[in-house]
């Protein structure tokens, strides 16, 4: 009987003995799966990374010539695993040796929608203020072509493929160009010239390209080009490699202008602050050779735009438009604009829906403050 027990006791131990032995095994297995996935992980962590680049031209299947992202060109060796490689595709190289070591199918293309503003702007010319003159400029310019080419056909002269207006920021540029997309039911196509050279380093040219290629397809159509200054400033010597991408961006927008036929329905309009600084390449007959000045609005001028700006604003009937209007010299469309806003506001904040003269006071006073605090930003940027 003692024994009976004994061993069944040593079974039971055993039995334990094993199942525990057996578990122990399979967690150390799993452990060291584990650990062994953690050292390549880490391993491939370690590896240096790779550039994209594109193949220019191909000697033989080992011998290519590839553009590094920068723009800098170099023949390379290819990895035979590769497979056939043409002029085109784009390639992972190493950093030390820029051997090719794996084709990879990524497009050329952009897709353009991503980078640039495309829309059908809704605003009138009734929604721009104290610019007659410039206004009836661009109608003649922008508008007339766009929706009578055949007149200028019959009379035989070929309007202009560009315009470029200039003036100080927030005088109304941009609203005078979509205003004319809206009248001449084009599509407004927006870039901007410094994010096109910040953000697409090696690739401002192409993208240039694909713009115009785009403006083509949707025709009629607009590009605007704001701070254009940035990519058609006057050349210098060319030195770093963001001056030669620079300079690459600038002779591609030159190239797509003067490729555009002389009564296409695709026009330019480029707007910068610095026109003094502007290559006279870009101002040239044939390009955007009509130049519109933006100014500052005089005192009529002042008194339209507050008028569009405060038509659905409900005003208190004491109010002195002259009075507001002289307080407000030397401001911007785009201030005049702020100043109503602000109104609004401090007539909100004392529970009001009528606007008094007080709170336009007070938002005068708020637009003036904030332009002397963005002056001192400014002078202490520039030093």
């Amino acid at each position: 009987m003692n024994n009976s027990k004994e061993k069944n006791v040593l079974d039971s131990v055993i039995y334990n003995y094993t199942t525990t032995s057996n578990r122990m095994e399979e967690e150390n297995r799993l452990l060291k799966s584990t650990i062994n996935k953690l050292k390549e992980e880490l391993d491939r962590f370690r590896e240096p990374p790779l550039m994209v680049c594109e193949i220019m031209d191909v000697f033989d299947k080992n011998n290519v010539i590839i553009r590094m992202p920068n723009g800098n060109q170099f023949s390379v060796n290819v990895s035979e695993s590769c497979g056939k490689i043409k002029a085109g595709d784009m390639v992972l190289s190493d950093q030390k040796n820029l051997n090719i070591i794996k084709k990879i199918p990524i497009t050329k293309k952009f897709n353009i929608e991503k980078f640039v503003i495309v829309e059908h702007p809704d605003i009138s010319w009734q929604d721009i203020g104290g610019l007659d003159r410039q206004i009836t400029e661009i109608q003649e310019v922008v508008e007339l072509p766009l929706k009578k080419p055949e007149l200028f056909k019959k009379v035989g002269i070929q309007p202009p493929k560009g315009i470029l207006l200039y003036g100080p920021p927030g005088t109304g540029k941009t609203l005078l160009a979509k205003a004319v997309a809206a009248s001449t039911n084009s599509t407004f196509i927006e870039i901007v010239g410094s994010e096109l050279v910040q953000k697409f380093i090696g690739e401002g040219a192409k993208l240039v390209k694909e713009i115009f290629e785009l403006a083509k397809k949707r025709a009629p159509s607009i590009i605007f080009i704001d701070e254009i200054d940035s990519i058609a400033a006057t050349r210098m010597e060319v030195g770093t490699s963001g001056e030669r991408e620079v300079s690459r961006t600038f002779m591609q927008l030159l190239a797509e202008i003067d490729g555009f036929k002389p009564l296409g329905n695709v026009k330019v309009i480029g707007a910068t602050n610095r026109k003094d600084i502007l290559d006279s390449a870009v101002m040239r007959p044939g390009r955007l050779d009509r130049v519109i000045h933006i100014p500052v609005p005089d005192k009529d001028s002042r008194l339209s735009i507050f008028k569009i700006h405060s038509k659905a604003m409900c005003l208190d009937k004491g109010i002195d438009e002259k009075t507001i209007i002289r307080m407000m010299e030397g401001f911007s469309g785009a201030e005049i604009k702020a100043v109503c806003t602000e109104a609004g506001y401090f007539a909100i904040r004392n529970d009001r829906t009528k606007i008094l003269a007080k709170d336009f006071f007070k938002a005068i006073e708020k637009v003036k403050q904030e332009e002397k605090l963005e002056g001192k930003d400014y002078l202490h940027m520039f030093g």
